[in-house]
């Protein structure tokens, strides 16, 4: 069974999916998995994805499910501990040294949370639209951008104060 608009539409939207994939993710192999994962599961649905709605939307959204679907497998299996264990970054630039560091803050994000600031701040989607992809109300989306940036304005607090 052949979908040629699916090819067409994964050949014209899959840098984006995987640029969106990697910031929600933070780790270019479960971005490529989870857009692996994403359309694999849209493409037998495609006829009814691409004519009822959004796909992109829904791409996004599986893109997420697929992102927290992997991490409660993971603290499944894993003990967590209170010990952050941060690898050394590059230190050859400022740039990056604060690139990192501001990733390393969004990774103590929650999924939802860390996925409505990328696709706010870095896709510039309004609430709505985030809404769609995250599959909740707009109020919920500004609830988690606000809770987001309270968490990161804490974080870099306490950070300074060190």
């Amino acid at each position: 069974m052949e979908r040629p608009e699916f090819d067409d539409w994964v050949a014209q939207r899959g840098a984006a999916l995987l640029r969106f994939a990697y910031l929600v993710t933070r780790d270019h192999t479960r971005a490529e998995e989870a857009v692996q994962d994403a359309l694999i599961s849209a493409y037998p649905r495609w006829k009814r994805i691409s004519r009822d709605g959004d796909p992109e939307a829904y791409v996004r959204r599986s893109i997420v499910n697929a992102d927290i679907s992997r991490w409660r497998k993971f603290f499944r299996r894993e003990t967590v501990t209170e010990d952050l264990v941060v690898a050394p970054g590059p230190d050859h630039a400022v740039a990056h040294a604060d690139a990192d560091a501001v990733w390393a803050l969004c990774a103590t994000l929650p999924t939802k949370q860390r996925a409505a600031v990328v696709l706010r701040y870095y896709e510039d989607l309004p609430d709505g639209d985030i809404a769609v992809i995250l599959d909740c109300s707009p109020a919920t989306v500004r609830s988690q951008i606000h809770r987001a940036l309270a968490t990161l304005r804490a974080n870099v607090t306490e950070e300074v104060n060190r």
